[in-house]
């Protein structure tokens, strides 16, 4: 019956939303020292009977989220990158035309109100994007910044907040970091006084992705001076109040064309209506919001590494060093196996956790997992790759030497490594006793 309602919703978008035609799969692009960062297929396409989760609603979704990557994004990545900004409103509504920023979201504010796999498909296929910057900057509109507004906000702040972003007419942010309180949290200082109807707040957020183009913020402060895991709220932020600063875009190492804000807030009113869910419950909910998005970024980690792996091998199949190609030296070609190998692992793992979140489990430590294995293997499989590419590699022409740079925020961003080792030693119940 599930199976069935998902099919009836794909197919009211294909004839509704203007969804790009279908095509087949792209094929395996050659490859000469006149490189270029396009993406390249990694292999023949999987098909529903050879999936354990995907069904052919899944895939119709992928193959036509390709197209509009291929037609309306990847074409000017490179121009993006060297500006230092995507224009994000152009992007999102041609993907909320196209229904692909509220896949799992419910039909009534615009989305197919399909379950979280699809979600988990359509970050796969985002994968196939040229750079990690705007992957990175679509996932926080729809499974960083919305998925707690969809599950626990009212009514009213779904029409004005939610629908708009599923509709790719807002673009939104997530107001979690501060300067002192990365991956713990607990530790923001960022307050929302009650005055009244309204809010005050004060303070500031870093590390604020969208921030310089966000329509509004789904922003975490402390609304009482009770214990710090149960004393913050989320609140609906509309980015042009006054007393809201834009401090600075901030220059990074890698992500260059995804814009990130250091974000001052002072003295900003704001309906209190405009709170998500109960006060005091925005721990829980930002951590429910996690989880989405750990699982998120391990999706569409995967298939870039797919891609660059493919890459390295058609390149050094090619080269040629010492009379014979790069890729026929047996430590070259075992390296490649071994990386792609490890690939199989976490996308399995991936895959594993999905299915179990679907169906209502906690899948805490699984996704903890899944972030930790793929912000390590992202950093081995560039660095990998990037030695067989040689001088090449070391340049800014190809896109290993882009996913070299852009890779190193996964073990970073969305918690830390050591972060996810704490919450799996949690479930493990090996961290010492207080």
């Amino acid at each position: 019956m599930a199976l069935r309602e998902g099919a009836k919703r794909v197919n009211l978008l294909v004839n509704s939303r203007h969804f790009y035609k279908f095509t087949s799969f792209v094929g395996v692009r050659s490859l000469s020292e006149n490189v270029s960062s396009k993406p390249v297929a990694a292999s023949a396409p999987e098909t529903t009977g050879d999936h354990l989760l995907y069904t052919q609603e899944h895939f119709a979704l992928k193959e036509s989220l390709k197209k509009i990557i291929d037609q309306e994004i990847n074409p000017h990545v490179d121009q993006w990158e060297a500006e230092g900004k995507f224009p994000a409103h152009k992007v999102f509504k041609i993907l909320g035309n196209a229904g692909f920023l509220g896949v799992n979201k419910p039909v009534e504010y615009g989305g197919l109100g399909l379950d979280f796999s699809y979600s988990v498909a359509v970050s796969e296929e985002l994968g196939n994007i040229c750079c990690g910057g705007i992957p990175m900057a679509i996932g926080v509109q729809t499974d960083m910044a919305t998925p707690a507004l969809a599950r626990f906000g009212s009514a009213e702040l779904k029409k004005e907040f939610l629908l708009p972003s599923i509709m790719g007419d807002k673009v939104a942010c997530l107001g979690v970091s501060e300067v002192g309180a990365g991956s713990d949290v607990s530790s923001i200082k960022t307050k929302a006084v009650r005055k009244g109807d309204e809010y005050v707040i004060t303070g500031g957020k870093m590390w604020t992705t969208n921030g310089t183009q966000a329509d509004w913020m789904c922003l975490l402060a402390n609304t009482s001076d009770g214990p710090s895991h149960r004393n913050k709220s989320l609140i609906c932020l509309p980015m042009n109040l006054p007393g809201i600063h834009i401090a600075r875009k901030i220059d990074k190492m890698g992500m260059w064309s995804s814009d990130t804000a250091e974000v001052f807030f002072d003295d900003v009113h704001v309906p209190c209506k405009n709170i998500i869910g109960q006060e005091g419950m925005g721990f829980t909910y930002q951590m429910l919001q996690f989880q989405e998005e750990r699982l998120w970024a391990v999706a569409n980690v995967v298939t870039t590494m797919d891609n660059i792996i493919q890459e390295t091998i058609q390149y050094t199949r090619q080269r040629k060093i010492f009379k014979q190609p790069v890729l026929y030296h047996q430590a070259v070609h075992f390296r490649l196996a071994e990386l792609q190998t490890e690939v199989e692992l976490l996308r399995s793992l991936l895959h594993r956790a999905t299915a179990l979140y679907i169906k209502g489990n906690d899948v805490t430590k699984l996704a903890s997992m899944a972030k930790l294995k793929g912000g390590r293997l992202a950093r081995e499989v560039a660095d990998g790759c990037l030695q067989y590419w040689g001088g090449m590699g070391f340049t800014s022409e190809v896109q290993v030497s882009r996913f070299y740079r852009d890779s190193r925020l996964i073990s970073i961003g969305g918690g830390a490594d050591e972060v996810m080792l704490g919450i799996i030693c949690k479930y493990m119940d090996t961290l010492p006793k207080k």
